[in-house]
């Protein structure tokens, strides 16, 4: 008999309410802005009273940082980008080429989740301090993970041996971003699968040994 426990029904229905919730929040900050959007508007989109979004969540504010964080990792799990499978897969790869390989299809389905609630996000902390302040400033997250991806491809067969660090986060961190990715697929029209190509190429050619 397994020793595993099952979660219980009424653990099962709060999860379910707290993704309706969640969409419903995606939904309406994306159509109508954050400003614009109260948490009645989510509730009745939800289908649940504004007093559970309230006890889930507490307020709006981190109504919307739940949802960014939940919309990076791509599940409500408490698993950081780092920790993914995905991610600890990508820089276990054998050579520079297969690392960049699967980075970049991993970064990408992030970017592709992200990139709606970009513009969302940027307005929100513009206009309210205290949305601004939910994350650290002292430290971008993303440049972080950026960074120990480039600690791991420098010492991989294949990598340009002549790029130090710091330069091939940047360029991570630069190519691998929501606004370069908005500006190609959004504005410019270009499929996921077309900027996965351009990307990769782009990368292996500044990062790879030719």
């Amino acid at each position: 008999m397994s020793d595993v426990k099952q979660p219980s029904k009424r653990t099962q229905k709060a999860k379910e309410t707290r993704r309706r919730i969640l969409q419903a929040a995606l939904e309406l900050f994306v159509r109508d802005g954050y400003g614009a959007t109260n948490l009645q508007d989510v509730a009745d989109k939800a289908g649940v009273a504004v007093q559970t979004i309230y006890f889930v969540f507490g307020n709006k504010r981190a109504l919307l940082k739940e949802l960014v964080d939940v919309t990076i990792a791509g599940d409500d799990e408490p698993v950081s980008t780092m920790d993914r499978p995905w991610y600890r897969a990508a820089l276990a790869a054998d050579t520079a080429q297969d690392m960049l390989r699967a980075y970049v299809t991993g970064t990408s389905a992030i970017l592709q989740r992200v990139a709606p609630i970009g513009q969302v996000l940027e307005a929100a902390a513009a206009s309210d301090p205290e949305v601004a302040a939910l994350w650290p400033h002292d430290v971008d997250p993303r440049y972080v993970v950026q960074q120990e991806a480039a600690k791991a491809l420098v010492g991989k067969p294949g990598a340009r041996a002549d790029m130090p660090v710091e330069e091939v986060a940047d360029l991570l961190y630069g190519l691998l971003s929501p606004e370069l990715y908005l500006l190609f697929v959004r504005e410019r029209g270009w499929s996921r699968e077309r900027w996965d190509g351009w990307v990769g190429e782009t990368l292996r050619g500044q990062l790879c040994q030719t």
